[in-house]
Order: C-alpha cells, then structure tokens, then sequence
C-alpha cells in the first residue's frame, strides 16, 4: 500500500549561522586585519632596531673610538617606510574597531548613520533642494544688506 504523505511540505529548520552573524564578522574582520597588520608590523620595527644595534657593536678586534660607517639618507628612509606601516595598520585596526562598535558594514550603512546623526531625512533630491533653498535664502539676505548699505552710502555721500 502506498500512503500519501505531505511531509515534505514542511521543512525542518535549516542549520546555519544566525542572520546577523555574517554581518558581524565581516565588520569584525577588519579590525582582526588590522590587529594583524600591528603585529607584523611591530615584528618588522623589532627586527629593524635589533638589526640596527647589532651593527652599532664593534668586533672584537675593531676599536671601538672610531664609530662604524653610517648611511644617514638610508636610515631616515628606512625610519619613514617603518613609521608609515606602524600608522597604517593602527589606522585600519581602529578603523575596523569603530565599524565593528557602531555596527557599519556597508557605505549603505555608513551614509544611513550620517545621514540620520545630520537630521537629514528623504532622498537626496530632497536635501539637494533643502539646500538650494537655504542657499537662495542666504543670498537674499545679503543682497538686501548690500542694498541698504549702497543706500545709506548714497545719503552721506
């Protein structure tokens, strides 16, 4: 005997993650990117000033009165190159740790905020007009002031 059953028609519940937990990690991402870029970039500063110790130590038989040869030009560089990565990866590391605290992970998300933080409400045809009428305004008013003063310019004159 076949039985006809209609089980098929409800589904168990699928296993998977949250729905906001996709989001979560990838703002969370970021600032483990970063927080990655310190380190690495740390290990190279660390490397660099013991490299740069170890030549500042004469031989064993090199007197040590006369300092060793200095490239001045190419130490400056290489301070830069390493001052540049050290704030670089900070930035994106307190970059991603902001959009990961104020719940941003899209521009869309990021103009939203902005936006609402502004008092800026509808479209941005609506603020463009909003704006072209308090610029229009502005302008008015400092025509009238021009004006009066020509006038009272005039009268003493």
């Amino acid at each position: 005997m076949a039985e006809n059953t209609t089980d098929h028609a409800i589904s168990p519940p699928t296993e998977g993650p949250p729905p906001g937990l996709n989001r979560s990690r990838k703002q969370f991402g970021l600032f483990l990117a970063g927080a990655g870029f310190v380190a690495l970039s740390t290990l190279i500063t660390r490397r660099s000033l013991v490299r740069r110790y170890k030549s500042s130590i004469p031989t064993f038989y090199q007197p040590n009165n006369r300092p060793n040869s200095v490239n001045g030009a190419m130490e400056a560089f290489e301070a830069l190159n390493i001052a540049t990565i050290n704030v670089t990866s900070f930035a994106v590391m307190a970059t991603g740790g902001m959009l990961y605290a104020f719940d941003i992970s899209s521009l869309a998300d990021l103009r939203r905020k902005v936006r609402g933080g502004l008092g800026v409400d509808g479209t941005e045809k609506d603020a463009e007009e909003e704006f072209e009428g308090w610029l229009a305004s502005v302008l008015a008013r400092k025509r009238e002031k021009d004006i009066r003063k020509e006038l009272t310019d005039e009268r003493r004159g």
